[in-house]
């Protein structure tokens, strides 16, 4: 059988449609897993990320910690932290939250840089804060760019949460790791092309958050 022909014994058997196996509770977990890592990601990175490209300090430093949490093996991390912490979600989390912390930390940093600083210097001279500096001007401007660290950021973790099933989770990596196992290569190719699915639609909904969120002047300058 071709990959083709798997796809379409997979999604064709009513089998893998419902139960605690099923299509639509894999794919539940699976972006739970990757909400949540996206959302510590988020928090972690884009304060320090904005907040140092609004004063133009630490560049360096964050290209160092980006560079050493892309080099971070995600599996090896993941195995390191459920020896260490035990069974649970957290050792699922450290790894993902490293994966995605680096491109939203520099991406959101080179994006409050690349400001033009005429409407900045123009927005201290009417005496406005600096945070509102930041939120008012330089962020609606760097929207774009932080999207795209976001997105970036997104993709890797859903393409990566399948190591949950490694530790005996749940999600789409659970028809990879219980296929190879039972050299059941039509669950294999069916639990791929899931999580190439669900990348593609990450990718749908930041570009129509990007619609929505950036205004068409932004849009139409970038």
């Amino acid at each position: 059988m071709n990959v083709l022909n798997f796809v379409q014994a997979f999604f064709s058997d009513g089998a893998h449609w419902h139960g605690t196996d099923g299509i639509p509770l894999r794919v539940g977990e699976h972006l739970q897993y990757s909400l949540e890592a996206l959302a510590i990601a988020a928090a972690i990175g884009l304060p320090v990320g904005l907040v140092t490209g609004h004063y133009g300090r630490g560049g360096n430093a964050l290209a160092l910690i980006a560079t050493a949490g892309r080099a971070l093996p995600t599996f090896g991390l993941l195995v390191l932290m459920f020896t260490w912490l035990g069974f649970g979600l957290l050792p699922v989390m450290i790894p993902l939250v490293a994966l995605a912390v680096p491109p939203i930390l520099v991406t959101s940093y080179e994006a409050i840089r690349s400001v033009d600083p005429s409407p900045v210097d123009a927005a201290r001279g009417m005496g406005l804060s600096e945070p509102r500096i930041l939120f008012q001007v330089e962020v609606p401007v760097a929207l774009p760019l932080v999207l795209s660290g976001l997105r970036t950021a997104a993709i890797q973790i859903v393409s990566t949460a399948t190591i949950a099933a490694y530790v005996s989770f749940g999600g789409l990596g659970r028809y990879i790791i219980d296929g190879l196992a039972q050299r059941n290569y039509e669950k294999v190719v069916g639990g791929a092309t899931l999580v190439a699915g669900m990348a593609l639609a990450t990718l749908v909904v930041f570009w129509a958050v990007s619609r929505i969120a950036v205004s068409p002047g932004v849009r139409r300058s970038n």
